[in-house]
């Protein structure tokens, strides 16, 4: 028995003709007889009650017909499943965020891969800082990561999608609120809320330096590890903050967002898409590329 006979088989079946049949296969009938014969003498059961006229399915024939639709049907499946999977359009990817990504890129990529991908099975984690995702991305708990370079890691791929510039994030009734534009001299002596130092996170170092290029001194005043929690404290009036453009997306009552201008903001933070070099997986790379394409537009 092979899937050649089933598809004899269940034309015959279908057709209740054996001439009908051979004209739906494209093929004579005298062949088409000799393997539906050979097919019931594999099983050793009559599947067909031949007249002149007509072809009629014995019980065992009725049966064996909805088994074997069953049996074509899967392997049309698996066909099927096979292409979408070299194709790229199928499987499961878990992408990871870092905070301002989290409120600006994240929606519409994420609107962007259900109308695009909609075979891929996604899922998110947002606020991540950069260490955790990079220890994420080497278990193996997601597979791509949206983050701030740099990544000394050999084990990654990294490909910046595009810099992003500094803003200051200030409560609406700070002085400096009212600027057009700041400079880094301007936030001397303001207590500043950070990502957390403990953990190493990007955004901190990237601070940090920030200012003492521009030869202040900071004065930390809280350390937090979300985005979402950093633009809570400053639109308390707990603090101001420096972080990448995007952070406008997160709309808070008692926050205001100031453009930073001067040499030491014109380099502006990075954004980044990662995953482990070694994976090929045709559904990754065309993730990887609409996320280019978007954050490109």
């Amino acid at each position: 028995m092979n899937l050649r006979q089933l598809q004899y088989f269940v034309a015959v079946a279908e057709e209740r003709h054996f001439g009908r049949a051979a004209q739906r296969l494209h093929m004579a009938q005298p062949p088409l007889s000799h393997q539906i014969r050979q097919l019931e003498q594999d099983l050793g059961v009559e599947l067909l009650h031949r007249t002149t006229r007509r072809v009629e399915l014995t019980d065992a024939g009725r049966a064996y017909l909805e088994r074997a639709r069953a049996v074509l049907s899967s392997v049309d499946d698996a066909a099927d499943h096979a292409r979408r999977v070299a194709a790229g359009a199928t499987g499961h990817l878990t992408i990871g965020c870092v905070g301002t990504a989290t409120y600006s890129l994240l929606p519409p990529l994420a609107r962007r891969l259900a109308d695009e991908l909609p075979g891929i099975d996604f899922a998110f984690r947002g606020e991540m800082l950069v260490p955790d995702q990079v220890e994420a991305l080497r278990t193996g708990a997601i597979d791509i990561a949206l983050l701030r370079p740099p990544v000394a890691d050999p084990s990654l791929r990294v490909r910046v999608l595009r810099r992003e510039p500094w803003v200051v994030a200030l409560p609406s009734d700070h002085a400096l609120a009212r600027r057009k534009r700041l400079r880094v001299a301007d936030l001397a002596g303001e207590p500043f809320i950070v990502h957390s130092a403990g953990r190493r996170s990007a955004m901190y170092d990237r601070v940090v330096a920030l200012l003492r290029e521009g030869s202040v001194a900071p004065t930390i005043r809280h350390e937090v590890g979300e985005t979402s929690t950093l633009g809570t404290l400053v639109a308390a009036g707990l603090g101001i903050a420096l972080a990448p453009e995007p952070i406008t997306a997160l709309r808070l009552d008692g926050i205001t967002y100031v453009p930073l201008a001067g040499a030491g903001a014109g380099g502006g933070v990075e954004l980044a898409v990662a995953h482990l070099a070694d994976r090929t997986d045709r559904h990754l790379e065309r993730v990887t590329d609409l996320i280019a394409d978007l954050t490109a537009g």
